[in-house]
């Protein structure tokens, strides 16, 4: 299919940047400030990072305030403006291990180590409308917080921020494979610097899941434990909680960069890929993303699982389908560029039905013709 530039309606364009701008502020109500952004709409601020691929939670929140909370929009303008920036360190790998928890759950144990820390979650609220909400000023948040510092015992408070992993207790039983498969390309692959080849290392695929568009990664992982595959894993541990990022640099000093809150999902499912023969093993389908965004990273781990025992018959287990339609600005940019004029292909096309057409006709004409023609021979 060939495209031809269009040249023309600068003004309608710039009309219509005039319009988007009318229809949100013709309600005249007060403009939403940055920080009330970033903090009141913490969750999507999250969500744009990840799916931007920047940890950059005051652009994120400014991205959303630009595109009125179309995540989509966010995450375009987030990723364009990360191409922008001068890449000067590298980050170690991260230890989360070392994650400041505000959040641990564990569905494989009732009692784990430093135990269930149930943190902010809406898991076991009722989804219901919240009016109060409405009549919600400064003065009532300070009398809440106020309130809820007042409720916390210090005594009680807990001196370790740090815990060991639910799958140690599968690693020291040895019910969890460390081996990887005996063909799987472990380079460490970078996607924002290499054009994707398939089969993709793993470290691309889960950079790849990490970026990927959250409700088409948990479209893909929906599908493989309804059926369309055969990977229904158990989360291990969830965790959510700030990690320490470091770097080296250019003197090959270690530095201390930072801390960023991060999602950690770890999927045990069966390791179905030894020998028939072989005594069962567990295996583990990991999901990291930045922000609190648990669907995400469980769903990020369920397809991870499912991706390395590959089936072409399901989507969910072939590496090919999940990247390509899971990745978000490519996705994005390709249905909206539908609606960018097409007037060359389209014309082209629809002179095609019309010779189509004009054949079919002619034929039909011809064949009552002949049909005519021998009933009169018949008479």
């Amino acid at each position: 299919m060939g495209y031809v530039a269009v040249k023309g309606g600068q003004d309608a364009i710039e009309n219509a940047n005039k319009l988007v701008d009318y229809f949100r502020w013709r309600g005249k109500t007060t403009p939403i400030e940055l920080d009330q952004a970033r903090t009141q709409m913490r969750l999507a601020v999250d969500r744009a990072m990840g799916e931007g691929s920047l940890y950059a939670p005051a652009h994120a929140a400014l991205a959303l305030l630009q595109v009125e909370g179309d995540s989509f929009e966010a995450a375009f303008h987030l990723r364009a403006y990360r191409a922008t920036l001068e890449r000067r360190y590298f980050a170690e790998v991260l230890n989360t291990r070392e994650m400041f928890v505000h959040r641990r759950i564990s569905s494989t144990f009732r009692e784990i180590p430093g135990g269930q820390i149930l943190g902010p979650t809406r898991d076991f609220s009722f989804r219901l409308l919240k009016p109060t909400l409405l009549n919600a000023t400064l003065g009532s948040i300070e009398k809440f917080i106020a309130n809820l510092r007042d409720e916390v015992d210090p005594s009680k408070l807990h001196a370790i921020t740090t815990y060991k992993k639910v799958i140690d207790i599968f690693l020291q039983e040895g019910w969890m494979s460390k081996q990887t498969g005996f063909d799987e390309d472990r380079r460490v692959f970078d996607v924002t610097r290499e054009a994707i080849k398939f089969p993709v290392p793993r470290s691309g695929t889960l950079q790849m899941l990490a970026r990927a568009e959250t409700g088409a990664l948990m479209c893909m992982a929906y599908s493989t434990m309804r059926g369309f595959g055969d990977s229904h894993a158990t989360v291990g541990e969830l965790r959510v909680g700030d990690v320490p990022v470091r770097i080296v640099d250019k003197r090959g000093r270690r530095r201390y960069a930072g801390r960023i809150k991060v999602t950690e999902a770890e999927m045990v499912g069966s390791d179905d890929r030894g020998p028939k023969s072989a005594a069962p093993k567990l295996s583990i389908g990991y999901g990291l993303c930045f922000g609190q965004n648990e669907t995400k990273a469980i769903c990020m781990g369920v397809v991870e699982s499912a991706l390395r025992e590959p089936n072409p018959d399901n989507p969910a287990n072939n590496q090919e389908f999940v990247l390509y339609h899971t990745e978000v600005i490519e996705a994005y940019g390709f249905t909206n560029h539908l609606k960018l004029p097409h007037y060359v292909t389209f014309q082209a096309d629809l002179e095609g039905f019309r010779r189509v057409a004009r054949i079919a006709e002619e034929k039909e004409r011809d064949e009552v013709a002949a049909i005519a023609g021998a009933e009169d021979n018949d008479d």
